[in-house]
């Protein structure tokens, strides 16, 4: 795991959030995006996920890799100090 891997898959998950609040606030029309890691894991497979990790990444596993993801940041105690984006990077990185 090197931290320019680490890196650059924080950079397109921080990309991913930015893309994603534009497709919430104009398509959803600023409703909450209760399928968001889906969408996340699309967008992040379509824009280059599996050439950053070298390996293939399917977007139902990563779809669910961010919500247990999610969940365990939300859960951690204590609170984790860093973003989310920081803290998953590092987790698909090692994990995924």
């Amino acid at each position: 795991m090197t931290a320019e891997r680490i890196d650059a898959v924080r950079a397109l998950l921080a990309q991913t959030e930015e893309a994603h609040g534009t497709y919430e606030a104009t398509e959803l029309n600023g409703v909450y995006d209760q399928e968001w890691p889906r969408w996340y894991a699309g967008h992040a497979v379509k824009h280059g996920i599996g050439d950053l990790l070298g390996r293939p990444v399917a977007t139902d596993d990563l779809a669910h890799f961010l919500a247990s993801s999610f969940a365990d940041f939300e859960q951690a105690e204590p609170r984790a100090s860093e973003p989310w984006a920081d803290y998953t990077a590092r987790r698909i990185t090692a994990e995924l």
